[in-house]
């Protein structure tokens, strides 16, 4: 077999640039340096001309519109100025928000500091499969609700959440929908309007572009108002100010053209290497799949090892980059929330590897990958006293 000095399973947490995207950058990282505020020269005017021909290309990337584009830093700050902004914006029609346990920090912090300003949160359980049921939902919904924030995928399991049968209760129930789409966008078919959603966050380095760069997609037809969080300038139709990042704008629209140029291929591509690496784990016995085999991101694979510590397990599998849950809780060394809500143990909990395949990742890594967790989930296994327990009272 084939040995490597590094192989990349992390592509949740971030993805390399692809080289055809800083191709369509460079130009913009050079000569063309105008700010597209800057309306009276040419410098100004060629990046405006870029930012709104980008913009148009994500725009319709979700089904919407070009002028519903606001850029932003990323998902983290989308998500943050659509629960901020929009709960605040509407709280005289009510201050109810709803969501669910497994969400990202990035939602479940601002819902939280919504919480100490006097908002109620409902927040919703999910199956052993981190699966949301509709009927929990409807459930909740009350007359004073007024935003419901669920995740289309979730960045841990990779579990699909019903999103269109979730647009269509809160447009019954006239409650604004927002939808964290961070690790679907571009991967995942999002139509905004066939599927209900009012606001919508994503992010550049989630799909081979650059990082530091995302939009909130904002329904204009009927306009939904936000708060901003931030002032000065009046960019972004006043709700983000500050000087637009072109080369970044220009790369993310790049890396979604090259995304849906053969989308349905690739993911099937990479749903098949995910399903030979569990296939090739299952030997190690004591290996448990989080999340439901579909519908599933097609590249998210989260395994538990039964009498194994995940970060003991990460450390020893030098030059395999994978993760123990999501990138912005790394450094958090408690048990996922996810994995917990799913009904998890502590132990499993801790136990779990998240390996997240994507673009360039070949069968020949797999392989080889597989065969090195093996075998450090048996020598840990080996020094674990808690295995010795199970196997000799077997």
């Amino acid at each position: 077999m084939t040995p490597f000095e590094r192989v990349y399973l992390d592509h949740q947490a971030t993805t390399p640039m692809d080289s055809r995207v800083l191709d369509a950058m460079e130009p913009w990282l050079r000569e063309r340096h105008g700010n597209a505020a800057s309306r009276s020269h040419v410098f100004g005017w060629e990046a405006g001309k870029a930012v709104e021909a980008a913009r148009a290309v994500l725009a319709a990337g979700v089904g919407g519109r070009a002028r519903e584009i606001v850029f932003t830093s990323g998902a983290t700050e989308s998500n943050n100025l659509a629960l901020l902004g929009c709960a605040r914006a509407r709280k005289d029609k009510g201050m109810h928000l709803v969501s669910a346990r497994t969400e990202h920090k990035s939602v479940l912090e601002p819902l939280e500091a919504l919480e100490k300003e006097g908002f109620a949160i409902t927040w919703l359980e999910v199956d052993g499969e981190g699966r949301l049921d509709p009927a929990h939902l409807k459930a909740a919904l009350r007359p004073e609700t007024i935003l419901v924030s669920l995740m289309h995928a979730n960045n841990e399991v990779g579990t699909l959440h019903p999103i269109r049968e979730v647009g269509f209760l809160c447009k019954e129930h006239g409650v604004i929908f927002h939808c964290d789409a961070a690790q679907s966008f571009a991967k995942e078919p999002i139509d905004v309007e066939a599927d209900g959603i009012d606001l919508l966050s994503a992010s550049s380095h989630k799909i081979h572009g650059p990082k530091g760069l995302g939009f909130l997609w904002v329904r204009s037809r009927p306009q939904v108002s936000l708060e901003p969080l931030m002032f000065g300038g009046g960019h972004e139709r006043g709700m983000r100010p500050g000087t637009l990042d072109v080369p970044g704008i220009v790369g993310m629209a790049k890396a979604l053209e090259i995304a849906h140029e053969d989308r349905e291929a690739e993911q099937d591509s990479i749903r098949k290497l995910r399903g030979a690496l569990q296939a090739l784990l299952i030997p190690a016995g004591g290996c448990t799949l989080n999340g439901p085999p579909t519908p599933r991101l097609a590249g998210n694979l989260n395994l538990s090892f039964e009498h194994v510590d995940g970060e003991a397990l990460l450390a020893s599998l030098e030059g395999i980059a994978a993760s123990t849950g999501s990138a912005c809780t790394s450094a958090d060394l408690a048990p996922s929330h996810v994995l917990l809500a799913m009904g998890k143990s502590p132990a499993m909990a801790r136990g779990s590897i998240r390996f997240s395949l994507g673009r360039g990742n070949t069968l020949a890594e797999i392989e080889w990958v597989a065969e090195r967790v093996l075998e450090e989930v048996r020598r840990l296994r080996e020094l674990s006293p808690l295995h010795k327990m199970a196997t000799e009272n077997s």
